[in-house]
């Protein structure tokens, strides 16, 4: 019987090493605007960079620039001044964390 669970045992350890590690928490309601153009995961897709796995101050500071009309974009301005400052943190932390 311990040698049927082998296999079993192998498949899973393989395919948990190619899966991507996201962050363990769920996306805050703010990131859910993100989805669309940066994909569930913010791994980027439609044209859009990925935002996934790069620095928290750099997503928070990018966020800023576009909320404050500072930084040229094609929607990501409006969506950007509908957020808070504690909204832009959260979401800046959630992609930070996804590697």
């Amino acid at each position: 019987m311990r040698l049927n669970a082998l296999p079993a045992l192998l498949l899973t350890l393989a395919l948990s090493s190619v899966a991507p590690v996201v962050a363990a928490e769920p996306a805050p309601l703010a990131a859910e605007a993100c989805l669309g153009c940066h994909g569930p995961d913010g791994r980027g897709g439609a044209g859009a960079i990925p935002i996934a796995g790069r620095d928290k101050a750099e997503i928070a500071a990018i966020l800023l620039a576009f909320r404050a009309n500072e930084r040229p974009g094609t929607i990501m301005g409006r969506v950007a001044r509908g957020y808070t400052d504690a909204e832009i943190a959260a979401v800046a932390d959630h992609y930070s964390r996804i590697r």
